[in-house]
């Protein structure tokens, strides 16, 4: 038995959670800077990493409490240690260091794509590897092979703009505000996916480069020639042309491999559309699929802690001289 505080800081949102052996969450808490960063039209690192600062330590001890443990219970403190804003990296890690240092407890990193994916076994409690799991979100879009709790390889990903990424800009193109994923989500609920923008895989990586700026050039050619522009189909057709792209190669890779099991993961996760997209794909495979609750889509300190504890379990530590890393 073993009670693992997780800690997250990789963008704007500040995360912890104690755990019990990694699936039993006692405690989640997450300080969200969405509204600070929305009149920006996106995150700004160095106010990120301020905001990180001031709250950290708070939503540590809130989580400690929640869980109903005293600190001297933990058995181990694991951080999210890359990828992500450097700054705000920092400052998780830093507090991590303090708490670890401070109770004589052994540190622990965590990659945050790891942690994505273990969120699956929380909702999920009967989730075990192997699998092929899909890892979109606002950074990153990766389908990978999961062989054991903590052995990975990526099989495909995108070769330029991550899915949320790129919903983030046409969202900027159309004037839907941020974050864009939601945004963009709401506006197509009302359009008609009509238009033909290109769904670009190349064996089995898959590029969004080029599905954004066909968005940008069609908005601009229509304000030339002063077309007015149905922003809800503009949405419907973008938002299907990049999960016909995200269902088709991680279902691909799944046939590949062999699998059985397809999991999903990430912000982009939440995505209703790419959701059931995947399910219908799945299903008609034979396949089964396996998605976290919206709550755990976006960051947050237990898919940390979960995979905390099986990094822990696998006796992986960190020193004390630890570094973040911008880079997956």
């Amino acid at each position: 038995m073993a009670y693992i505080l997780g800690i997250e800081s990789s963008c704007d949102e500040t995360a912890a959670s104690v755990s019990l052996d990694g699936r039993e969450i006692l405690s989640d808490v997450v300080y969200s800077q969405a509204d600070i960063h929305k009149k920006y039209g996106g995150v700004v690192p160095e106010i990120a990493s301020r905001n990180h600062i001031l709250s950290v330590t708070q939503v540590i001890e809130e989580a400690i409490g929640k869980a109903g443990i005293q600190k001297e219970e933990l058995d181990a403190v694991a951080v999210t240690v890359r990828p992500g804003l450097i700054g705000a990296l920092l400052v998780g890690l830093s507090a991590a260091k303090g708490f670890a240092y401070a109770l004589g407890k052994p540190l622990v990193p965590v990659n945050h794509l790891h942690g994505h994916i273990a969120a699956n076994y929380i909702a999920d409690k009967t989730l075990e590897p192997p699998f092929i799991c899909l890892v979109a979100s606002g950074g990153h879009s990766h389908v990978v092979e999961v062989t054991d709790y903590n052995r990975f390889t990526v099989l495909g990903a995108t070769m330029d703009d991550a899915a949320g990424e790129a919903f983030d800009k046409v969202a900027r193109v159309l004037g839907l505000g941020y974050p864009g994923g939601p945004a963009v989500s709401r506006c197509a609920e009302n359009g008609q996916a009509t238009i033909p923008f290109p769904r670009p895989i190349h064996g089995r990586d898959f590029s969004f480069s080029g599905v954004k700026t066909a968005v940008i050039n069609y908005v601009h050619k229509a304000e030339q020639k002063g077309e007015a522009v149905c922003k809800e189909d503009v949405a419907a057709s973008f938002q299907a042309a990049i999960v016909d792209v995200l269902t088709t190669v991680t279902v691909a890779a799944a046939k590949e491999k062999g699998m059985k099991k397809i999991a999903l993961a990430g912000g982009v996760a939440a995505n209703q559309c790419l959701r059931l997209s995947l399910e219908k794909a799945a299903n008609a495979a034979g396949m089964r699929l396996y998605m976290p609750p919206l709550s755990l889509c976006t960051d947050n300190g237990a898919m940390i802690s979960c995979a905390g504890y099986y990094a822990y379990r696998a006796g992986e530590r960190a020193p004390l001289s630890q570094n973040a890393f911008a880079s997956l």
